[in-house]
């Protein structure tokens, strides 16, 4: 749905029912993903598409039928028949489902607020339940970039094991299915949801324009992170030293940092080992709703920081958020496998992993997203 966020959030300012129809799963040669969607609204204004033509005219005519009827949400799946050439279906050979509602703006006023992130560009999340219950089926709970929730539609523990999975898959920017449910701590029944996702690409900040910043630049690009070095000295901090980063920023770090714009997501990596740019810079950024602090340095380095950051009035919690000495202990030498050894650590903090080789544990190896209870902090 999120495909048609600026119509559908001028819907919602108006309180004007309109009927959705979302592609909730496809197989074969599906011409659209999971997640699109064609809406209609009460005086038959359509938007958006879930089959680049080929049915959507049968699509429309289910909305209309929604909208006039405000009965149960229903899906509809749409296929290939070589039985009968002249049925509605898809000519590329896959099959897709649709579940078609009615949505009413009032009833979810969070809604409007999730698809105003949307059009601002901004990270949010939608979960839309499209498998249970009929009584659930259709709702949604929405997650914004700050990890917030919004409106309890589903009730209790079934809300919170949803926003986990949300917030998951928003750090991850991806639109999938996820299930909750079927157990006693969340629900006796099973949901399936639909996680629409916005997520620009989550930001890598490295301050201190060394060596090591240009193979780390490197391996948070190849992670998808949108990567900036920045430094206060203009002979180190040049775009040919940093190809891989998307921008190379002359600026004292603390002073850029300041004015720049962060979230849940953003990886902050300290490399300077220079108290005159890391004491500003790590008060800052400890104070701030970033993902990850950590701080290149020996041991020695780190504790003298620590007693340079308590002089100026970092508080004890602030300080428990920093890594430092920075990464993960992988035995690393040169500055790409110390870039390594960074974005694993990264990587292990966001999915609350332990960086223990998976030789040396029992069990899953891919725990469910629920049961990671700390994903609902970041």
């Amino acid at each position: 749905m999120l495909n048609i966020a600026d119509t559908l959030y001028a819907w919602c300012r108006e309180t004007r029912p309109f009927a959705l129809a979302t592609v909730v799963q496809v197989s074969g040669s599906a011409p659209l993903p999971p997640g699109t969607a064609l809406a209609v609204d009460a005086d038959g204004n359509a938007v958006g598409s879930v089959s680049g033509g080929c049915v959507e005219g049968a699509v429309y005519e289910l909305c209309r039928e929604a909208l006039a009827d405000s009965g149960a949400p229903a899906r509809a799946r749409f296929g290939y028949s070589d039985d009968d050439a002249f049925a509605v279906g898809l000519t590329c050979g896959g099959e897709i489902d649709v579940l078609v509602q009615r949505v009413d703006p009032v009833d979810q006023p969070h809604l409007a607020v999730a698809l105003d992130e949307v059009r601002r560009g901004r990270p949010a999340a939608v979960a839309q339940v499209v498998d249970g219950p009929e009584e659930l089926l259709g709702r949604n709970l929405c997650v914004l970039g700050d990890g917030s929730a919004y409106d309890g539609t589903l009730g209790g523990a079934r809300d919170r094991a949803v926003a986990a999975q949300a917030r998951a898959l928003l750090r991850a920017g991806r639109t999938g299915l996820v299930e909750v449910g079927g157990d006693a701590d969340t629900c006796p029944e099973r949901l399936s949801l639909l996680v629409h996702t916005n997520a620009p690409r989550p930001r890598m900040l490295i301050f201190g324009a060394v060596d090591f910043a240009g193979a780390l630049s490197q391996a948070g690009s190849f992670l998808g992170y949108r990567v900036t070095v920045c430094d206060a000295r203009p002979v180190f901090a040049t775009p040919g030293r940093f190809p891989y980063a998307d921008e190379v920023v002359v600026d004292w770090p603390h002073r850029y940092l300041v004015g720049t714009e962060v979230d849940a997501r953003t990886a902050v990596c300290v490399l300077t080992h220079d108290a005159k740019f890391d004491v500003p810079l790590l008060r800052l950024a400890l104070s701030l709703p970033v993902g990850y602090v950590g701080a290149m340095g020996s041991r020695r380095t780190h504790d003298h920081r620590l007693g340079l950051l308590r002089e100026v009035g970092v508080p004890e919690t602030h300080l428990a958020r920093l890594h430092s000495p920075i990464g993960l202990d992988l035995g690393a030498r040169t500055p790409e496998e110390t870039a390594v050894s960074i974005t694993a650590e990264i990587i292990a903090h966001a999915h609350t992993g332990t960086g223990l080789p998976l030789s040396h544990g029992t069990g899953p190896i891919h725990e469910p997203l629920a049961a990671r209870g700390a994903l609902a902090g970041h």
